[in-house]
């Protein structure tokens, strides 16, 4: 990234993704609690979902299929429609990603100056074409037992149902310029991210 580009002169704009159920919540929370301001594109969707712009959009395609009781979008309707129909996926992320993307290019632009570290969680950071904007990436990775246990918990179904349009976790792995194995306890990745803090700070150059 230029230096025209980037957040706030130094601050280190760093993308965060990982396999599903590999902790990259948990990994933004302690980020958030380093010191870097953080955001999740999966929150920015959810907001999304919530605005009449939006809802709009899809109630026009999709009719009553999607109307909750409320007059807003059920989400759970959204989900088995996208998940039975791969073309109305590509269509729905057609609407919602030039969407996501300028919410972020706000966001970033509204940092302080002087913030040394600023993250974006993404989840398909490497699948799209995001990961080109940041100095630097984290994937978040963990033991597939783990995350089939972590999955079943928080009621999030079969990973490999989920993981279908994902890249693998060794994937995405290669790809990115950190990788942090989220295996143990809470208190082990923070750790682990108090050990790597420094060079995202450093990130931005």
């Amino acid at each position: 990234m230029s230096d025209a580009s980037k957040a706030g002169g130094g601050t280190s704009l760093i993308g965060l993704t990982g396999g599903i159920a590999a902790g990259k919540s948990e990994t933004l929370r302690v980020l958030a609690e380093l010191g870097a301001e953080t955001l999740s594109t999966d929150a920015v969707v959810h907001e999304l979902l919530g605005s009449e712009e939006v809802a709009s959009i899809l109630i026009e395609r999709w009719g009553e299929r999607v109307e909750g009781e409320d007059g807003g979008l059920d989400r759970g309707r959204i989900a088995g429609i996208v998940f039975e129909e791969p073309a109305e996926l590509g269509w729905l992320e057609a609407v919602l990603h030039p969407r996501v993307g300028r919410r972020v290019i706000e966001w970033r632009q509204a940092l302080p100056a002087a913030l040394e570290v600023a993250v974006v969680e993404v989840p398909l950071l490497f699948e799209g074409s995001m990961a080109e904007i940041f100095d630097a990436t984290i994937a978040v990775v963990a033991d597939d037992d783990e995350r089939a246990r972590r999955a079943q918990v928080r009621g999030t179904g079969e990973l490999e149902a989920r993981s279908g349009r994902q890249l693998s976790q060794a994937e995405k792995a290669e790809r990115a310029t950190h990788v942090v194995v989220n295996d143990g306890t809470v208190a082990e990745l923070e750790g682990d991210l108090r050990e790597l803090y420094p060079e995202l700070e450093a990130a931005g150059g």
